[in-house]
C-alpha cells in the first residue's frame, strides 16, 4: 500500500479520461473522473486474472454497465499494458480498438459489449451464475469473482429490479458492484428524477449494501475485503463520487460536481483542459503519457498478477491430476463443443404443437447435454420448456446442481443473464417465453447478435392462432421484426442471428440440431401452441426435414409445376392442404416449399435457391403474420398472403377461418393469383 502512488494512479486515470475525450472531441470525461479511485484499488489490489493469459477461463471478470465511461475501462487497462499509447490517443476513431462504447475484447480485458444501460450488470449477474453452476459441478477451488459497475443511469433503468431481484433470490456472493453515485446524470442532476432509497431497494431484494466515500482508498479497500469474504449475499458497494472530480477552472478554482461535464469535452465547459491536466499532475504537451512512478508500479504489479495466476493455475492442475474425468468433462464444457446427439431418436406423437415437440427435445437435451441452463419467464408449463425442468432441478440459493433458472416475469433480465451465461463460458444458455413478448427482450437480442453469442431463443405462441387470448399476446409483426436481424450482418461478416419457424414435430427436431451447433451466432425457435399436421413424407420424415438445414426445401416436389406454395410454421400444412384441393378439383400441378430460415436459405447457391423456389413459376406466399415474412422470397410477380392487422379475441379455429387460414380459402386465393398470371 502506497498512498502516494494510489493517488498519482487515479490521477493518471483522470487525466487519460479527459485527454482521450478531448481529442476525440467526444465522449463522457466525468463520469470516469469519479470512478478512477475504485478501479486503481481493484486491478492493483483484488483483481484475479493473467496477464499473460487474459482468456484463462477461471479469472475474475469486470461488467461494466455504464458503456458511456468507456475511457474509464482504456485507462485502466492502458496502465496494465492491455493498449497502446496509439490505441488510447485513437479513442472513437475508425479502426481503433477503443470504440466509443466497451466492445467484448476479451484479450484486452473487455468482457462484455455495453451502452444500453441496465444492461451490462444484468450481465454480470449471468456471468456469477455460470461461475456457481460450475462450481457446485467442479468443487470450491473454482471461486473466481465477478465485479460489475453501474451509474446512476444503469440503476434506473428497469432491467435492475430484475436483476437485483435474481441476483439476490440466488444469494450470488460471487458478484459484487460498484454503484458510482455521483448524483449527476446526463441532462439533470439524480434529485430531479428520482428519491428513491437505492441501499434499501437492494437490501430487500437481499444484497449486502455498504455506503462508501468512493474517493476514500481506504475505504473502497474494506468494501471490496468485506465483499469478497461475504457468503451469503450479492454485494452492491455505493461509492459517493464525484462528477469531474479534479476539475478546474482557468483560473485554478475546483470545478467539480457540474453535469454539464458528464457528456462532452472538458475543454467545452467551465473547466479548464489544460488546468485541470496539469492539477491531475498530467504533462499537457503529452497527455497520453502513463506518470513514470506509476508507470514502474504497474509493471511490477503485472509480474505480481501473473505469478499469483500461476500459483492458481498450478492448485488447479494438482486438482485436474487427482479428478481426471471430472477434470475431462470440464475441459469439454469449456471447449464449446456438443456431446454427439441424435435428434433422430427422438419420438414425436402425430400431430403435435411445435412447442410440444420442443419439449420432447428439450426432455432429450436434459439427459444428454450436462452443461445447459434453461430459463423461462414463468412460462415452463406453456412454452413447454418443463419438459427440461421435470428431468432436472431449479437453480437455487446455496443449491447449483440443477439446470432451469425461474426468472420470474422478466423477460429482458432473463434474456441479458442468457447473454452473460454465454460471455462467461462453459454453459449453452437457452431462453423460452412466448413469441409476441420477444418484444420485451429486443435489446437483449440485438446484444446477442452484436456480441456473437450463441444463446438459444424459444418463442411459442407463435402466430394469431393463440386464439381466445387476443390481439395482445397474437403475434403479427414479430416475426418480421426478428428476421430483420437475419439480413443484418455482424462484424465477424456473418447473418447476426439465426431464425427457425419450423413446420411440424420433424422440423422441430431438426430446428433444434440447427440451434444447438450454431456455435457463432444467437439463434431463435419460433413454435406454435395449436397442433400442426405432419407434413407428408416418403419414408422417413425426419430425414426429409434434414433438408431443412439449407433453410429452405420441397417438401412437395413436381415436375414443371403450375404454381410453387411457400410457407414456413404451421402455414406448411394449411398448403398441403390447400394443394391436395388444387390438384383433385383444379388439376393443377403443385410444389410446396418450407422455408425455415429466409436468411440460411439466401446463403445457398442461387441454382440450389432455385430449384426450390424457380423465379420463372408462379410463387404463391402463406404467413400468418405480416406478408414482408415471405415477400422477398416470391418476389415481385409472386403473391404473398398474410396478416395486415391485429388479431382478435376467439378460438383458433374461428380466426383460421375468417382470416382465409384454410386449406379451401387458401387454395380460393391460390386460383385468384394464377388468373392475374393469365392475363
Amino acid at each position: 500500500m502506497n498512498k502516494k502512488i494510489d493517488q498519482q494512479a487515479a490521477d493518471n486515470i483522470r487525466a487519460l479520461a479527459v485527454a482521450m475525450v478531448e481529442k476525440a472531441n467526444s465522449g463522457h470525461p466525468g463520469g470516469p473522473m469519479g470512478g478512477a479511485d475504485f478501479m486503481h484499488i481493484l486491478y492493483s489490489e483484488f483483481f484475479n486474472y493473467d496477464p499473460s493469459d487474459m482468456e484463462w477461463p477461471f479469472r475474475d471478470r469486470f461488467f461494466m454497465d455504464a458503456g458511456h465511461l468507456s475511457t474509464l475501462m482504456y485507462a485502466q487497462y492502458y496502465l496494465l499494458g492491455n493498449y497502446s499509447k496509439d490505441d488510447i490517443a485513437n479513442f472513437r476513431q475508425w479502426g481503433s480498438v477503443t470504440p466509443g462504447h466497451p466492445e467484448v475484447d476479451v484479450k484486452r480485458g473487455i468482457e462484455n459489449t455495453s451502452g444500453p444501460l441496465g444492461q451490462g450488470h444484468t450481465m454480470g449477474v449471468g456471468a456469477a451464475i455460470a461461475a456457481k453452476f460450475l462450481q457446485a459441478r467442479f468443487g470450491d477451488w473454482m471461486n473466481h469473482k465477478i465485479y460489475g459497475f453501474i451509474s446512476d443511469g444503469g440503476i434506473q433503468e428497469e432491467i435492475s429490479q430484475g436483476a437485483g431481484r435474481i441476483a439476490g433470490h440466488l444469494g450470488l456472493s460471487n458478484f459484487i458492484m460498484f454503484f458510482d453515485s455521483n448524483d449527476i446524470q446526463l441532462s439533470t442532476s439524480t434529485d430531479e428524477v428520482t428519491t428513491e432509497d437505492t441501499a434499501k431497494k437492494y437490501e430487500a431484494w437481499g444484497w449486502k449494501v455498504v455506503t462508501i466515500d468512493g474517493h476514500d482508498h481506504d475505504e473502497i479497500r474494506k468494501a471490496l475485503t468485506d465483499a469478497n469474504n461475504e457468503t451469503e449475499k450479492p454485494t452492491l458497494i455505493i461509492g459517493k463520487t464525484i462528477m469531474g472530480k479534479g476539475c478546474v477552472t482557468a483560473d485554478g478554482s475546483m470545478y467539480e460536481g457540474h453535469c454539464e461535464l458528464h457528456g462532452k469535452p472538458i475543454g467545452d465547459t467551465g473547466a479548464d483542459y489544460a488546468k485541470t491536466l496539469k492539477n491531475l499532475g498530467a504533462d499537457i504537451d503529452n497527455p497520453f503519457e502513463i506518470f513514470d512512478e506509476v508507470n514502474d508500479f504497474y509493471k511490477n504489479l503485472i509480474e505480481q498478477k501473473t505469478k499469483q495466476a500461476a500459483e492458481k493455475k498450478a492448485e488447479i492442475e494438482a486438482w485436474k491430476k487427482a479428478n481426471t474425468e471430472l477434470a475431462d468433462k470440464l475441459d469439454f464444457f469449456l471447449s464449446g463443443q456438443l456431446p454427439e446427439l441424435d435428434f433422430a431418436s427422438v419420438e414425436h406423437k402425430a400431430g403435435l404443437a411445435s412447442r410440444a415437440a420442443s419439449s420432447n427435445v428439450l426432455a432429450y437435451l436434459a439427459e444428454n447435454v450436462e452443461n445447459m441452463i434453461v430459463s423461462s419467464a414463468d412460462l415452463s408449463n406453456s412454452d413447454k420448456t418443463d419438459g427440461f425442468l421435470n428431468k432436472t432441478s431449479s437453480l437455487q440459493k446455496g443449491d447449483f446442481s440443477g439446470s432451469f433458472l425461474q426468472a420470474g416475469v422478466a423477460e429482458l433480465t432473463m434474456a441479458c443473464i442468457a447473454n452473460g451465461i454465454a460471455l462467461h463460458g462453459g454453459i449453452i444458455p437457452v431462453v423460452a417465453t412466448f413469441f409476441v413478448f420477444s418484444d420485451y427482450m429486443k435489446p437483449a437480442i440485438r446484444l446477442s447478435a452484436i456480441q456473437e453469442l450463441p444463446v438459444k431463443y424459444v418463442w411459442t405462441h407463435d402466430a394469431f392462432r393463440v386464439g381466445e387470448d387476443g390481439p395482445t399476446h397474437q403475434p403479427i409483426e414479430q416475426e418480421a421484426q426478428i428476421r430483420l436481424l437475419e439480413k443484418l450482418q455482424n462484424h465477424s461478416h456473418k447473418q447476426s442471428f439465426l431464425a427457425l419457424r419450423p413446420a411440424d414435430s420433424a422440423e422441430t427436431s431438426v430446428a433444434w440440431k440447427m440451434a444447438m451447433e450454431n456455435t457463432d451466432t444467437p439463434s431463435g425457435l419460433i413454435l406454435s401452441r395449436q397442433g400442426i399436421k405432419d407434413v407428408p413424407a416418403e419414408g422417413s420424415r425426419y430425414e426429409a426435414a434434414l433438408a431443412a438445414e439449407k433453410g429452405g426445401y420441397l417438401v412437395k416436389s413436381v415436375d414443371n409445376p403450375d404454381v410453387v406454395l411457400v410457407a414456413n410454421g404451421s402455414e406448411v400444412s394449411t398448403l398441403v392442404a390447400a394443394a391436395e384441393i388444387l390438384e383433385a378439383d383444379h388439376n393443377l400441378k403443385v410444389s410446396i416449399a418450407s422455408v425455415i430460415s429466409e436468411g440460411l436459405f439466401k446463403q445457398q447457391p442461387k441454382d440450389y435457391q432455385n430449384s426450390i423456389i424457380p423465379k420463372d413459376k408462379p410463387l404463391f406466399g402463406l404467413t400468418a403474420g405480416l406478408p414482408v415474412n415471405l415477400e422477398g422470397l416470391v418476389g415481385d410477380n409472386g403473391k404473398v398472403f398474410g396478416l395486415e392487422h391485429f388479431g382478435y379475441s376467439a378460438p383458433a379455429g374461428v380466426l383460421d377461418d375468417k382470416f382465409g387460414f384454410t386449406g379451401e380459402k387458401v387454395s380460393q386465393e391460390v386460383l385468384a393469383y394464377l388468373k392475374t398470371q393469365q392475363n
